[in-house]
């Protein structure tokens, strides 16, 4: 399994080796011991998510109060995506930054998605199921989303398809509006959430 750091601090990107014979294929596509090494702690993982959408729907941009957040773990089984990852966190050096990788059934990859960051996606082909794995069990009170379509974020959605969002991300504020409502979380808190994770996996 190869790693690599996206250019949006916290988010990392796992492509596994795909062996391939006459009966189909077999990859490993989330181990433990590699995803910590590039995290600097374990992802304890404490619920495990699907979702299934039709081309043109776009899920996010999602994200969690810090502390605790939820770090997520992000592959497509069937199908292909766009996925986002946005750096929501005021007071990062990279403050409204985001990146966008390619996950499909073909390329068989998962993004990590550490606490403070947004994520989202958008389904490319006819119909994409999604996978996650989670740091945390849902909480709907610490549960919070900025609109996946805001321009001063600019995410470069495919133009080829027509956006399809839920009730809820279609009335989600824009990241000015959510920074003023003090629902973004704090560079600082998330940096020192970081670093008592790193320290339970010293101690």
């Amino acid at each position: 399994m190869s790693v690599e750091a996206l250019d949006v601090d916290g988010a990392w990107l796992f492509t596994p080796r795909f062996h391939r014979d006459n009966r189909g294929g077999f990859l490993e596509w989330f181990k433990h011991a590699e995803l910590g090494a590039a995290v600097g702690h374990p992802m304890e993982i404490a619920q495990a998510n699907g979702s299934i959408s039709r081309r043109g729907v776009i899920r996010g941009i999602h994200f969690s109060d810090v502390p605790p957040g939820q770090a997520k773990y992000v592959t497509c089984v069937s199908g292909a995506i766009m996925d986002v990852v946005v750096d929501l966190r005021v007071g990062s050096p990279g403050f409204g930054r985001w990146e966008a990788v390619r996950l499909d059934d073909e390329n068989r990859r998962a993004l990590y998605i550490a606490e403070g960051l947004g994520h989202a996606f958008a389904a490319l082909s006819e119909q994409a199921t999604v996978l996650y794995l989670c740091s945390t069990p849902y909480a709907p009170g610490r549960e919070h989303g900025v609109h996946p379509l805001d321009p001063a974020i600019g995410i470069a959605w495919p133009d080829d398809v027509t956006a399809i969002l839920s009730d809820k991300d279609a009335a989600a504020p824009s990241l000015a509006q959510a920074r003023a409502a003090g629902l973004l979380p704090a560079y600082a808190d998330c940096q020192a959430h970081a670093a008592l994770l790193r320290a339970g996996a010293s101690g």
